[in-house]
């Protein structure tokens, strides 16, 4: 996968994201799933990891007001699109 700037796949672009706050994360999104503490979707915070279904396929990072921003697939744009785009498995705060 790609991990930027210039492209990315959703792990990458939340290990890049991280790295910029001089935060190290995972490659995967299985393991930034466990890169923190698991907190409640309803306590989202901005910055929080959101990982999308039982294997942690897909992983997007909360910016508020219901949002995420994510590299949804591989060609597309980083954008925004609503938390609940896909089933949410799990949340973590780094």
């Amino acid at each position: 996968g790609a991990n930027g700037p210039s492209g990315f796949d959703c792990s990458g672009l939340m290990q890049w994201a991280w790295a910029q706050a001089g935060v190290s994360l995972p490659r995967t999104s299985q393991a930034q799933r466990y890169a923190g503490r698991m907190v409640p979707l309803s306590e989202a915070r901005p910055g929080d990891l959101v990982a999308y279904r039982a294997d942690a396929s897909h992983i997007a990072m909360y910016v508020g007001n219901g949002q995420v921003i994510h590299a949804p697939y591989p060609g597309a744009p980083v954008r925004y699109d609503p938390v609940g785009m896909m089933p949410v498995s799990s949340v973590t705060r780094v």
